[in-house]
């Protein structure tokens, strides 16, 4: 198949996924391929929502995920703390295994020749058949603000990372991860294993620990000068838009989301705990930002179904209330 869309997900993120599949079938096209990635084998409720949909298909096979997951522990063994810190938490082999698989886009025996990747807190605003333009003179392409902040890309308190990447090429080619497209068999098991072998030299200490995935991918393509387009830095002044929950500026008109009067890409929900989302289809009244485009898309198909709230919002930052506090400084909590 040659273009489709990947995301990654398990039961604790069904009600995101349905949100986000029912973006895609209204906004760009009910029959774009999708592919769900298996996060880990909590995935009934994700399977039984494939078995609705013609277009999409689920990626569960252990022997991909198995290849990756060796090459990301190679990776983080590599780290001269990584596995040390994490396995002091509980944490085995390393952290957040199941995002790993994202990287299964990647393979040679994956589903699309070329994809979109999305995670599943993301809400799509239009077709994206201008992004997957971009594959025909690109390997990879993201649209994203994320090179404003590189803090949650690379350790910038390592020595070693402006002696691997210039801080031009920090400031202009570094992208989130929740969203990016590129070509199956950019990263062959040859780079992979240069990779390892540029980690294992004392580069390693430029990973960020609290987002790995993201690090590393980020890592991946610029180590190897994997060609690269990013929306936000060549689009037109005044036509680039945000993609963030984070900005308050948006505009809402017909369930689609404008900035500047210009329509969004992609709506994410980054920053927002997937607990948030659950707690309020279970009918608690949290509210957080642009609430009411996601239970629209939440709940496209089963309208009957969207929650009615009876009682005053509580915002989802709001500080716990004093009681709680005092519960939680004497320890009362605890069994």
């Amino acid at each position: 198949m040659k273009n489709g869309i990947y995301t990654l997900a398990n039961d604790y993120v069904y009600n995101q996924l349905v949100a986000l599949l029912n973006s895609i079938e209204i906004n760009a096209g009910e029959n774009v391929p999708v592919c769900v990635i298996a996060y880990n084998d909590q995935i009934d409720k994700v399977q039984a929502e494939i078995a609705k949909r013609p277009n999409v298909t689920l990626l569960n096979d252990p022997e991909i995920f198995a290849r990756w997951e060796e090459f990301s522990l190679k990776v983080w063994e590599s780290h001269p703390t990584a596995i040390q810190n994490w396995q002091k938490k509980g944490i085995k082999k390393f952290y957040r295994v199941g995002e790993n698989r994202r990287y299964c886009a990647f393979d040679p025996e994956s589903n699309f020749e070329k994809f979109i990747y999305l995670d599943a807190d993301t809400l799509v605003m239009q077709p994206l058949d201008f992004v997957f333009a971009q594959l025909d003179h690109y390997d990879f392409v993201v649209y994203d603000f994320q090179y404003k902040d590189p803090s949650h890309i690379y350790n910038l308190s390592s020595p070693k990372l402006l002696e691997t990447f210039s801080q031009e090429r920090i400031n202009s080619e570094i992208f989130c991860s929740g969203f990016y497209a590129s070509n199956r068999g950019v990263f062959p098991p040859a780079q992979r294993d240069w990779i390892i072998s540029e980690l294992n030299t004392g580069e390693s200490d430029i990973l960020y620990m609290s987002a790995p995935n993201q690090s590393v991918l980020n890592y991946m393509r610029m180590k190897n000068n994997v060609s690269f387009y990013n929306f936000a830095l060549n689009l037109p002044t005044g036509k680039a838009t945000g993609c963030s929950v984070s900005s308050p500026h948006f505009e809402v008109k017909n369930n689609l989301v404008y900035d500047g009067g210009n329509l969004l890409t992609y709506l994410h929900y980054i920053g927002l705990s997937s607990k948030i989302f659950n707690q309020v289809c279970a009918g608690e009244n949290i509210d957080f930002p642009y609430r009411d485009l996601f239970l629209h898309y939440r709940y496209l198909h089963e309208p009957e179904q969207r929650p009615k709230f009876t009682t005053k919002p509580k915002a989802y930052d709001a500080p716990p209330s004093l009681g709680t506090r005092i519960i939680r400084k004497l320890g009362l909590n605890k069994k």
